[in-house]
Order: structure tokens, then sequence, then C-alpha cells
């Protein structure tokens, strides 16, 4: 992808300071996903390191994650899954924890979603402090999934996210 259709992208991502707490500036990618070039770009992004990985499923973390990981999976003709957090999904699961500034989350995945040796790539919108994604990662792999990469649209760096998902392969698009 061209660096113009990147730094479009970056462009129509807004601030949004004090969200959802004082001292946080939000990456809101709403104008993104409303505007039909944009999205289209931003899931080019993903395609272009997927296509020659010989995936059978993308896995997308809720709820951001769902709207690349689909249209990805679509695109592709591989299986889509979605990770949610604790109590949203409606059949048995897989959980995996992780911590949050305030305490503990967990994450589930349906338990027949994934299929040992199955080659998986996870995708979200944005790694911030890795928590959310490297709980992801726990599940492909306590479901036998073999994890290629973990990709973001967004990765806020100052954090260091991706420590937490060592040694998994991570690709963001726009760093900050």
């Amino acid at each position: 992808m061209s660096s113009n259709a990147r730094d479009g992208l970056r462009a129509a991502i807004r601030d949004v300071a004090d969200f959802p707490k004082a001292g946080i500036i939000f990456k809101d990618i709403t104008p993104i996903l409303s505007d039909g070039k944009l999205f289209r770009a931003s899931i080019d992004l993903f395609l272009e390191r997927c296509r020659d990985k010989q995936i059978d499923k993308i896995v997308g973390i809720d709820a951001r994650g769902f709207l690349f990981g689909s249209a990805v999976a679509y695109e592709l003709a591989v299986g889509f899954v979605p990770i949610r957090k604790k109590g949203k999904l409606p059949y048995k699961t897989n959980r995996a924890a992780y911590t949050l500034e305030y305490g503990e989350a967990e994450m589930e995945m349906h338990i027949d979603a994934i299929t040992p040796g199955e080659r998986i790539v996870l995708v979200d919108d944005l790694l911030a402090t890795g928590g959310t994604s490297a709980s992801a990662a726990t599940l492909i792999r306590k479901m036998g999934g073999d994890l290629l990469e973990a990709q973001f649209l967004i990765e806020l760096e100052f954090l260091h996210g991706r420590e937490k998902l060592a040694p998994t392969p991570i690709v963001s698009f726009l760093k900050y």
C-alpha cells in the first residue's frame, strides 16, 4: 500500500481527549469506518499481510477486531472466530484472564472454534498495553492453534504492548 494511503488513514484517525477517562487520548477509528475508501484501504493493509500465509482462520477481538477481522476473513474465504469478554458467548468456552489497571478481566472463545493445527492470524484495531491481545493469543494456543501473526491497524508503541505478546510476530500499520 502506498504511503499516501497510510497517510490518509492516519489523517482520518481522530484524537479524543479524556476518553474513556481523564488523561487518556483515545484513537477514534470511526471516521475510517464511515468512509468506504478508507475502510477498504485499512482492510487492504491486513490482506496484504495475509494473502500468502495459508491461513485457516482469522480471530478478531471484541469488538473492533470483529470489524476488521470479519472483512479480512470474508475476502480470504476463511473462517472467522470471535473472542469476547466473559459471559458474551452462548456456547461452552475456554477462558484466559488479563490484567487491567483496576483488576482482572477474562476473554472467552468457544471450545470448538479452533481445531488443533489450524493456522491463525489475530486481528484487532489497536495494540495498547497488550493485555487483551495476550489473553487472545493464550486462548488460540490453548485450543491448539498455530498463531502465525498478530496484526493491528494502530500500535501505541509507548505502552510496550508487544512485549506481552512475545514470541508472536506482530505487525502494526500505524504507529504512535
